[in-house]
């Protein structure tokens, strides 16, 4: 019976590690207000969801592709991707962690961050 409580502790230690790599990965490449929204007891999508900028869609598709390379480095998994082609809005599914890459113009139109911020004000930043 106690390896359920370790067990679920390995997979919050992996959500949390993954998301400390994302975070790690992004201010690398010089994202642009990076947001991070604690998911977990409030959706069953995923513990985290980050959201950023690139200031052109050449960084947004960078930032992508170094960030989906890393995590299959760390973690032995490849995220799904969509929106890489036009890079105005990246999505990277990691499993604990969604991450949510956009040019800025595209950002401020669909503020995903208002939206999911369920009343606690705009998330953690990082």
């Amino acid at each position: 019976m106690s390896q359920t409580p370790s067990a679920a502790s390995g997979v919050r230690d992996d959500a949390n590690a993954l998301h400390a790599l994302i975070l790690a990965s992004l201010d690398d490449d010089q994202a642009v207000e990076t947001v991070s929204i604690p998911l977990a007891g409030k959706s069953s999508i995923a513990d985290y969801m980050v959201v950023a900028s690139g200031r052109s869609t050449r960084q947004v598709a960078s930032m992508a592709q170094k960030l989906a390379e890393k995590i299959k480095a760390e973690f032995g998994q490849s995220p799904r991707i969509e929106g890489l082609p036009t890079a105005d809005w990246v999505l990277i599914d990691a499993g604990d962690v969604i991450v949510h890459l956009f040019r800025p113009e595209v950002r401020s139109f669909y503020n995903l961050e208002r939206m999911w911020a369920f009343g606690d004000g705009p998330g953690g930043t990082a």
